[in-house]
């Protein structure tokens, strides 16, 4: 039985021609997008993002995603701040040019303020450097916007939102993905994160249910929730066709304390991973995500990502095989 399951390479910020020949020599037939850099102030334009989704496909590449707008096309929104509507009106826009342009999903999280971390050099296998976060470090943080924001506003802000952007990205032939809380812990900066257990996504998914509107993944981030235990998650969204594509990276403890590492050493049994999403109907893709900061690398982590894409690739490889 042919695998639907396939990888792509993510986390680009723009397509330039090293990237596109690098997922190309890889064997990927995709890539994702994250915050791509593209023009737009408060919302992203048709002709824009129709480059975009041409510049991978005259390439033999296909746009597989785009991950997080801007964070100042809907922070307002995240906060219940007065301008949301406004916010709302141009996200609303950039779903519906999104659709016009031909491209399949747009991520998005519900972090205000963003992912945190409490050590971006801490040491992994052979010398490498991994991010890693302790609860302990960062209790004390300042508030990151003024006050504190509990969760039933988070709550109240993000149903606000999805009752607004779903009929119009189910309109428009685009899916929307939800992206965990990272780190999943109660409170960052005095505000609340919502989207940090398996309870709470059940109840993310379950306030519009939609086939628009689903998961993206961070096998990661579940990984610092729950451990192995997040195949479970993947057993429960899986068949109700709400994971729309996979961050395929992993950790080495929870929270409160987790730090990241290589594939094949974290929390999760990777084998096992996949063939539980291919057990559920899984037919989306999988991308490299974080990756260790390795000796003689890029910026952006060239030699890390291809060793992530072929340990991903070779797995698929053989459950194929054994299937």
């Amino acid at each position: 039985m042919e695998n639907s399951i396939r990888v792509a390479v993510g986390q680009l910020g723009e397509l330039t021609d090293h990237d596109l020949q690098f997922a190309a020599q890889l064997g990927v037939k995709g890539v994702q997008m994250n915050s791509p850099r593209i023009p737009g102030e408060e919302r992203w334009e048709y002709m824009d993002l129709l480059r975009l989704r041409m510049r991978a496909q005259d390439a033999g590449l296909k746009l597989e995603a785009l991950e997080n707008t801007p964070l100042s096309f809907y922070d307002k929104v995240m906060l219940g701040l007065p301008g949301r509507d406004e916010q709302i009106e141009n996200y609303q826009e950039t779903i519906r040019n999104v659709g016009r342009a031909g491209i399949p999903i747009l991520g998005f999280h519900w972090m205000p303020n963003q992912v945190w971390r409490t050590s971006q050099t801490t040491p992994g296998r052979g010398g490498s450097k991994v991010t890693s976060f302790d609860l302990e470090l960062a209790k004390t943080s300042p508030l990151t916007h003024g006050r504190e924001y509990t969760a039933e506003e988070m709550w109240e802000t993000y149903c606000y939102f999805i009752d607004a952007v779903v009929p119009v990205a189910e309109e428009a032939g685009v899916s929307l993905a939800l992206h965990p809380d990272d780190p999943p812990v109660a409170s960052l900066g005095g505000v609340a994160r919502i989207m940090n257990s398996f309870d709470n996504f059940k109840r993310a998914m379950e306030y519009r249910d939609s086939p628009n509107l689903g998961l993206d993944f961070c096998m990661g981030c579940w990984s610092e929730m729950m451990g192995a235990g997040c195949l479970e998650a993947m057993e429960y969204f899986g068949p109700r066709s709400k994971i729309l594509y996979v961050h395929f990276r992993d950790v080495q403890g929870l929270v409160p304390k987790f730090q990241e590492c290589f594939l094949g050493e974290g929390n999760v049994n990777l084998t096992r991973a996949l063939l539980t999403l291919r057990k559920t109907g899984f037919n989306g893709f999988l991308i490299d995500d974080h990756v260790p900061a390795i000796v003689d690398d890029t910026p952006y982590g060239h030699r890390a990502r291809a060793h992530a894409i072929g340990h991903m690739t070779g797995l698929l490889a053989a459950i194929d095989e054994l299937a």
